[in-house]
């Protein structure tokens, strides 16, 4: 397992009591980290494949109430050691709150793409289903600040804490473009790669 370098803050970095440029608490996440662990053992495969310096996007496959990203997100900041952030924080308290202050982001360009210019590891799901739409805008934000977008499996049982998250190579479209056909082209061959890995994995 490779250990990736930190660009931003590393889990402890942080005072107690204090959070980063994203409103993330480390101190917070690590008890729902040890909570999350009562609930999932989670083997990462694949983090290797992660850029060391800089940020990247991570689009997991979810299941409608899995909490793919979030176990996702949680998972690779353990084995990574650094933080890792989820697209999907609602705008609404008290949960949009609480998860801010364990990494959640905003389901909006912007956020997403300041996020990755700061060298950050941002976890979103597809759409819920067998793998669902990926939302292509998200894509065209990394695109925008010129980080790559990993596709990755995820399996998990509402009745076993036994889960697995499998990391596979930076996705590439078949065809260079410019523009809005890029990023729809991009998240459909992110779909793609996602159902490999699933296969890979027997899923």
């Amino acid at each position: 397992m490779v250990r990736a370098p930190v660009i931003s803050l590393r889990v402890g970095d942080v005072p107690a009591g204090m959070v980063d440029d994203w409103g993330r608490d480390p101190a917070l996440v690590a008890t729902v980290i040890r909570l999350a662990n009562v609930r999932w053992d989670v083997s990462v495969g694949g983090s290797q494949y992660l850029p060391r310096r800089k940020g990247a996007l991570i689009v997991v496959n979810a299941r409608r109430f899995a909490l793919s990203p979030i176990y996702a997100a949680l998972a690779l900041s353990e084995t990574l050691h650094q933080p890792v952030r989820f697209v999907g924080r609602p705008d609404t308290a008290p949960i949009g709150a609480f998860s801010r202050r364990i990494g959640g982001l905003l389901d909006h360009p912007d956020e997403v793409a300041g996020a990755l210019a700061g060298g950050q590891l941002v976890v979103m799901g597809a759409e819920h289903g067998a793998i669902g739409r990926v939302d292509h805008t998200l894509v065209g934000a990394a695109l925008s600040v010129g980080v790559s977008v990993y596709p990755a499996a995820t399996s998990s049982s509402p009745l076993r804490r036994g889960a697995r998250l499998e990391i596979g190579p930076a996705s590439k479209s078949s065809r260079k473009r410019r523009g809005p056909l890029s990023e729809l082209e991009l998240a459909d061959q992110v779909r793609v790669d996602i159902a490999m890995l699933l296969d890979e994995l027997g899923e």
